[in-house]
C-alpha cells in the first residue's frame, strides 16, 4: 500500500497571525457599527443643545397643559360619579321604606280578605261602622296602588342613574388613561431634556438658565425692558420692590392688583409641572393661583383661559391681564406692565419677570 502524505500544517505566526488578526478586528468593527453600538453620541454645541432642550421643553408644557386638561376632566367625571352614586343610594334607602309599607299593606289585606263583603255586613254588630271601615279599606286600596307605583318609579329611577353612572365610570377611566399616556410623554421629554443639559459645563448650565428656556431674551437690544426690570430672576419670594407696587397701583381694579401682588410675591418659586402653588407653580397653575388670590375662578388649562374673560390686544394691555403664547396657546403669563410679565417658564427657571416678546405672542385677556 502506497504511503500517503501528511499536508504540513503551518503554525499561525508572524505576519499571518497580524493578517488574522487585523482581518478579525476589522469584522468586529463593521459587526458593531451595523449593530449601531460603536457610534459615538454626536458632538453638540452649547447653543444646539439649548435649542434641544428648549424644543423639548416646549413640548413637555404642550403635554403638561392637555395633562392639566385631562386631570381637571377626570376630577369632574369622579365627582359627578360620586354624586350619581349618593343619589342612587338615596333613592335605595326609600325603595326600601316604600317596599316595607307595600309588604305591610299586603299582609294586612291577606289577614282580613277571604270573607264575602255582603256576609261581613250581615255579620257586623254594628253596619254603620262597618260601612264607614269598607270606605277606608278602599281609600287604603287606592293608597296602595299609589305605592306600588311609587316603587315602580323609583325602580326605574335607580336604574337610570346606575346606567348614567356607568357611563360617568367608562369616561372617568378613559380620562385616567389619558392623564397615564400624558404622563409618561412628560416625564420623557423632561428626562432627555436633562440628559442634554449634563452635556453641558456648570458655567453653561447657568448661562442657559439666566437666558430662560423659552428662548433668548436679547436684553442688549431691549434697553426699555432691561431699564425698567425691577428684579432678576433670581428674586427671592415676597420682593417686589417699588416696580412691583407701581404696577399694582396702575392695575385697573383692586382683583387684578391682588394678582399682580400675589405673582410679584411668588417671583423665585420653583416651576412643577401640574402645580397650583402654594409654593410651586406651572404656568397656568401660576395664573390660577393668582387670581384665585383675588377672589376670581379661574379654568386650569391655558385653552381655556384664554376664553375666560374679555379679549384685549397687545396695545391695550393693562396689569393683571393675562398673556398667551404659541400658535397652539401652551404658555401663559400675568402681565405686570412695562411691557414684563411674571411667569413660570420650565423646569430650568423659577418664576420670573421676562419680556413678553421673548415668545411670540398670540393673545391676551382681561379676567378681573
Amino acid at each position: 500500500m502506497a504511503a500517503h502524505r501528511r499536508t504540513k500544517q503551518r503554525s499561525i505566526g508572524g505576519s499571518t497571525a497580524r493578517t488574522a488578526v487585523t482581518i478579525a478586528l476589522a469584522g468586529a468593527a463593521t459587526a458593531t457599527a451595523f449593530d449601531g453600538v460603536g457610534h459615538a453620541e454626536p458632538q453638540l454645541s452649547p447653543a444646539q443643545v439649548k435649542a434641544k432642550v428648549d424644543t423639548l421643553y416646549k413640548e413637555a408644557e404642550v403635554a403638561a397643559e392637555k395633562y392639566n386638561g385631562a386631570k381637571e376632566k377626570a376630577e369632574t367625571a369622579e365627582k359627578h360619579l360620586r354624586t350619581l352614586r349618593d343619589e342612587a343610594a338615596r333613592k335605595e334607602d326609600r325603595l326600601n321604606s316604600a317596599r316595607d309599607a307595600l309588604g305591610s299593606m299586603a299582609a294586612a289585606q291577606y289577614r282580613s280578605g277571604g270573607i264575602d263583603p255582603a256576609v261581613q255586613l250581615a255579620l257586623s254588630d254594628d253596619p254603620d261602622a262597618y260601612l264607614d271601615g269598607a270606605a277606608f279599606a278602599e281609600r287604603v286600596g287606592t293608597r296602595q296602588s299609589a305605592a306600588v307605583a311609587g316603587v315602580r318609579r323609583q325602580l326605574r329611577e335607580i336604574e337610570q342613574l346606575r346606567g348614567a353612572a356607568d357611563a360617568e365610570l367608562a369616561t372617568l377611566k378613559a380620562r385616567q388613561t389619558e392623564l397615564k399616556r400624558q404622563k409618561k410623554t412628560i416625564n420623557g421629554k423632561l428626562d432627555a431634556a436633562r440628559t442634554l443639559l449634563k452635556r453641558l459645563t456648570p458655567q453653561e448650565r447657568t448661562r442657559y438658565a439666566e437666558q430662560g428656556a423659552a428662548g433668548d431674551q436679547r436684553h442688549a437690544t431691549r434697553s426699555s425692558a432691561r431699564e425698567l426690570a425691577p428684579t432678576t430672576a433670581t428674586a427671592k419670594p415676597g420682593a417686589t420692590g417699588a416696580s412691583g407696587a407701581s404696577a399694582t397701583s396702575t392695575a385697573p381694579n383692586s382683583r387684578a392688583a391682588a394678582a399682580v401682588s400675589f405673582a410679584y410675591s411668588k417671583l423665585g418659586s420653583p416651576y412643577v409641572w401640574g402645580a397650583t402653588g402654594p409654593n410651586a407653580f406651572d404656568c397656568s397653575g401660576l395664573t390660577q393661583a393668582a387670581y384665585r388670590s383675588a377672589g376670581v375662578s379661574l379654568p386650569r388649562t391655558t385653552y381655556a383661559q384664554i376664553n375666560a374673560g374679555r379679549r384685549v390686544s397687545r396695545s391695550e394691555l393693562q396689569p393683571g391681564d393675562l398673556v398667551f403664547f404659541y400658535s397652539g396657546i401652551s404658555h401663559v403669563g400675568i402681565y405686570v406692565g412695562n411691557g414684563q410679565m411674571i411667569h413660570a417658564p420650565n423646569p430650568s427657571a423659577p418664576v420670573r419677570l421676562a419680556p413678553i416678546d421673548q415668545m411670540p405672542f398670540a393673545g391676551a385677556t382681561r379676567v378681573a
